[in-house]
Order: structure tokens, then sequence, then C-alpha cells
């Protein structure tokens, strides 16, 4: 393992002002989208629509640092046959891969989860970063609800995504750790905040326990939020200061950067939060977005699967990026969108 040379590539997936796009959909769930905008979920059309994402020029020069790929995307060409893989190297970010198996349910929890997928992982692993993965991801799920979530849900989890993450650094290939505390129910955020708190400090432990270095990977967490059926839905202000607070006392400064999952929120909502936490710094980490749904809703609409729409959908998907490259810094302000609109 080359820690220098993961360091790096973690490092660059934080940069300042960049963040990571999460255009790593199974195919089951890019298939509601498209079938919420009317365009049929064939293996050309989900290629076609990746190509006008990784084809657009502003935002992925200057806004997105890495892009996690599906098993399916990463093996394709373009229409014009290059590799799109290829297309985002070009563009200056880095290629990832997403390689859990998704989640089953697990023994003796009732409504609890354990995610997939360590069966051969090394091997897939290997594969990957030939083909040019330099990072990869593994999402846990974990649920608030009604007597949950156990412990047990939380170690078994937590225990998984430690050992994926040495499985990826020993492949020379950065894990984007994701334990995701679901924002559904009608928890309020301090039910949100100790929940997450448990997570992470178990993630933690179980890292420390598999030997991960922790200079070589990058947090995907939730933020510390009301659940969606909550009455009392926090503000900005109070998710920021409250999810700062949550990091602070559970990520070790050893890891370079937090790429936050928007897990749900309006693309706007996702933006406010992450700049709102960055009027709260200096932060001992980089701290960014890892976006999908909040990043891609918007060119998915303007771009509805029609050749002519490329140029919309582009410039929908530049426009985000730009947002949320501002939250990043701390810079971004609601009447940047009224202008935009």
């Amino acid at each position: 393992m080359n820690l220098t040379e993961l360091n790096r590539v973690a490092t660059a997936m934080v940069a300042p002002g960049k963040g990571i796009l999460a255009a790593d959909e199974s195919s089951g769930t890019i298939k509601k989208r498209f079938d919420a905008i009317g365009v049929e979920s064939t293996e050309a059309n989900r290629r076609d629509y990746r190509e006008m994402l990784f084809r657009s020029r502003e935002a992925m020069s200057q806004y997105i640092s890495g892009v996690i790929l599906y098993d399916e995307t990463i093996w394709q060409n373009a229409a014009d046959g290059t590799p799109l893989v290829k297309l985002i190297e070009q563009s200056g970010a880095i290629p990832g891969i997403k390689v859990d198996e998704g989640t089953q349910g697990l023994p003796m929890c009732p409504g609890e989860l354990v995610t997939v997928g360590l069966d051969k992982l090394a091997e897939r692993l290997r594969k990957y970063y030939e083909r040019g993965a330099r990072f990869a991801k593994w999402r846990a799920v974990i649920d608030i609800g009604s007597g949950i979530p156990s412990m047990t849900a939380i170690s078994v989890n937590a225990h998984a995504l430690a050992r994926y993450a040495a499985l990826c650094q020993a492949a020379q290939i950065v894990p984007i750790v994701e334990p995701e505390v679901l924002m559904d129910g009608d928890h309020d955020i301090d039910r949100c905040h100790e929940v997450t708190s448990r997570v992470l400090n178990k993630t933690f432990q179980e890292l420390r326990v598999q030997r991960v270095a922790l200079e070589g990977m990058v947090l995907k967490p939730n933020m510390a939020i009301s659940g969606k059926k909550c009455a009392r839905q926090a503000s900005v202000e109070e998710v920021a200061e409250k999810t700062i607070r949550l990091l602070k006392a559970c990520v070790p400064a050893a890891v370079p950067g937090i790429a936050f999952l928007s897990g749900g929120q309006s693309d706007e909502e996702a933006t406010a939060h992450l700049n709102a936490m960055h009027k709260l710094g200096p932060l001992p980490w980089g701290l960014t977005f890892s976006y999908g749904r909040a990043l891609q809703a918007a060119p998915q609409k303007a771009w509805s699967g029609r050749p002519e729409n490329v140029t919309a959908g582009q410039n929908a998907f530049s426009h985000r990026a730009r947002m949320n490259g501002l939250a990043s810094r701390g810079e971004w302000q609601s009447s940047l969108e009224k202008k935009a609109a």
C-alpha cells in the first residue's frame, strides 16, 4: 500500500470548490428516475445520459473532483467509442466505482438491513483499478424507527464498512466510507444526532481494528437533520451547527475530507446546509459534497431523453455543480439560484 498516493487522491477528492458526482445509481434506481421523466431505461439511454454529464466541460473541469460509477457504466464506451472512464479523466476528475451489492435483511433484527458484497471484492477491485478507478464506495444503511437501530445492525454494518475499506487500500484504491443514517421517519434532529454519533463512533472503532489508514479514506456521512415526517423541521443554521458539532466529536482530524450525501434533501436544501457549515470554520478536514439526486434531478428533467436537449441538460448540471462548488467554500447565496432561474 502506497499511503502517500492514497492520501493524494483522497485530498484531491475533497479539493476546495469541488465535490463528487454520485452517478452510481443501480439499474433499478435509475429506472425510477427515468420513469419520472418518461424515458425508457435502456443501456443506450443510460449511457447517453451519463455521457451528457461527463461531457459537461464547465461542471466537470471546475466543480467536480470525482465521479462514482456503477458497474455497468465503468465498462461502457461513449457513442464515439471513447471509454466513459477516459472522458472523466480528460476533464481532470477522478473515476470511482460503487462496489457494494446492495442490502439484505439482517437475521434476528426485524426491519434492519446489512450491506453485502465482500465475497470476491479483492478480485473485483483489481479489475476496477486496471480500468482506471482510483476510489470506491460502499454504503451502509441505518434506519431510525421504533426500537431501531439495534447495536447489532450498527456493529455488523460498521464491521463490513471497515473490511471493505481495508480491501480497497490493499488494492491501492481510496475507500469512501458511507454509513448513512436515513432521514425517512418522524424522528427529530436530536434523535438523528444521537444515532449518527453511535454509528460514526462504531465505524471508526472498526476501521482502527481493521488497520485502515485514516489518511487514505474519505467519509461520506448524512447530516444531522430532521426526519422527513417530523412535524418540526430544523432550520439551516441548526442543521449546520449540530452536524459540525457531531463531526468534530466523532471524526479524527487524520481523515482528509468529508463529502456529504444529500440523502433525500431538495437540491437547494443540500446546497444551503453545506454552505452554512463552512461558515462555522475553520474545520479540521475538507468538507464538500458527494451528491447524486441533488446534482442530477435538474439535468435529468431538462434532458428528458431528447438529443436536442443535451445542451439544456448540461447547463442545468453545470448550474447545480457551480452552486455546490460555491457552497463547499461557504460562498453560496440563495439569490444566485433566483438569478439563474
